[in-house]
């Protein structure tokens, strides 16, 4: 994957995540917005998110961070 297109899809979630919403959730929102983008490259853009906002935006880090650990801990079992 590209890393405009990690770029574009780190955008995406940074506008669509809230503090309550599930992870299916802010799969599917991302989705919408994106159709092409798999779940691994939605979880890689939360990874790139955590990287790049974790001294600025310590909340959205933090969930962000949760979601992509979810889902990739998920993926592999």
């Amino acid at each position: 994957m590209s890393e405009e297109r990690v770029r574009d899809l780190a955008e995406s979630l940074v506008q669509m995540v809230t503090p309550d919403m599930t992870p299916k959730q802010l799969i599917k929102a991302v989705k919408k917005k994106h159709p092409k983008a798999s779940k691994k490259d939605i979880v890689r853009a939360a990874f790139y998110v955590v990287l790049s906002h974790a001294d600025t935006r310590p909340e959205l880090s933090g969930k962000l961070h949760d979601f992509a650990m979810n889902e990739r801990t998920r993926d592999a079992a």
